[in-house]
């Protein structure tokens, strides 16, 4: 998502601010520089950094100099994005027990597996999400850390901080809206699309972008255009991983195909299915509530595609991420961000709602 210089500058802000950790992580023994060192490899092995680019967008949209005296503490700041990033994987995958992400063990199999390989004693697969859940937690902790010893002024970090406080809390109220919709009834169109809304636009485009904005003290108005499209591209951008969740190819996603259909993930493309189908095919209906969440084969995923697409389901949320789309960039467009600034958020939003990966 960001280009690779600023993916290259984002990774080493990262780097560096692990090292800065060393010395604590250290004094308190082997067990937990494992479980640091798992929290760096999983934070450093790969990503589009895509939180931290439209925040450095934002800010420089906003008037923020990229070449000026500031530069690198906001780069380190957006950079701590990465880490609130980290801490919503590492516990999204213990929710809906994944066991590979981006084609390696989830952090908590990586334990479970480390348990179970070095003869401990107790059940390994609780060893490892007890351990998965306490270095998410360390990684939400050091995001706000690394904001703290980023350098940013006081008045920015005060203007900061209240936007980085909606976000951490919109992130977590999202997720467990995501749980309570998993377990709970409410089958629903608008249901799915507020747990898009918190869970993923929020804190993927929306409240990063704020954050640029709140460190270059942007007028409201410019803030307003901000939030309008960071909700627009990002529920737009949540809609394709959707999409990719089922339909996707695992060569390029990482993740096994259909797996949003066997974890039961209640998103807008199977609510609007589900919809449809009890308006018009009560036995599509019912295939498709007995099916999801169960553990399907290769034949039954295709058989669960076929039918979505057949519902139009999925033309329908093609066309919502069309509309979204339109509409966010409509709001950058006639914003008073810079040029530069109109030109890579278009650019991103593109990229961020046509991705194959």
């Amino acid at each position: 998502m960001g280009s690779p210089a600023f993916v290259a500058a984002t990774e080493a802000a990262l780097a560096d601010f692990f090292t800065s950790r060393r010395a604590t992580v250290d004094q308190l023994g082997p067990s937990f520089v494992e479980a640091a060192a798992a929290l760096e490899l999983f934070v450093l092995r790969g990503g589009k950094r895509t939180r931290p680019a439209f925040a450095w967008i934002g800010w420089q949209g906003a008037g923020g100099d990229a070449d000026g005296p500031d530069a690198e503490a906001v780069l380190s700041a957006c950079a701590a994005l990465e880490l609130v990033q980290a801490c919503a994987l590492i516990h999204d995958d213990i929710i809906d027990s994944s066991r590979t992400r981006r084609r390696f063990p989830t952090v908590h199999v990586d334990f479970e597996q480390r348990h179970r390989e070095r003869g401990w004693a107790g059940d390994s697969a609780h060893f490892g999400t007890s351990v998965a859940i306490l270095i998410g937690d360390l990684a939400l902790a050091w995001a706000d850390d690394m904001v703290h010893a980023s350098g940013l002024d006081n008045a920015a970090i005060a203007r900061f901080a209240p936007v980085w406080a909606l976000m951490r809390t919109e992130v977590l109220g999202g997720q467990l809206l995501d749980i309570n919709g998993h377990a709970g009834s409410d089958e629903s169109v608008e249901a799915a699309l507020r747990i898009n809304r918190y869970k993923t636009a929020a804190y993927t485009v929306e409240r990063p972008l704020h954050l640029g904005a709140a460190i270059a003290d942007a007028d409201p108005a410019l803030v307003e255009a901000y939030r309008e499209f960071g909700t627009d591209i990002g529920i737009a951008f949540q809609l394709r991983d959707d999409l990719l969740g089922v339909f996707g190819d695992p060569e390029v996603t990482g993740k096994p195909s259909g797996d949003d259909l066997r974890e039961g993930k209640r998103t807008v493309l199977l609510a609007e299915a589900l919809q449809r189908a009890d308006a018009t095919d009560p036995l599509a209906a019912k295939l498709l509530r007995t099916s999801i969440g169960t553990d399907l084969g290769a034949d039954d995923v295709e058989r669960l595609r076929a039918l979505l697409t057949e519902l139009g389901a999925v033309d329908d949320v093609e066309r919502r991420i069309a509309d979204l789309t339109d509409r966010g960039l409509a709001a950058i467009e006639t914003s008073s961000a810079t040029p530069s600034a109109k030109e890579k958020l278009r650019a991103m939003a593109l990229a961020a709602t046509r991705r194959t990966a």
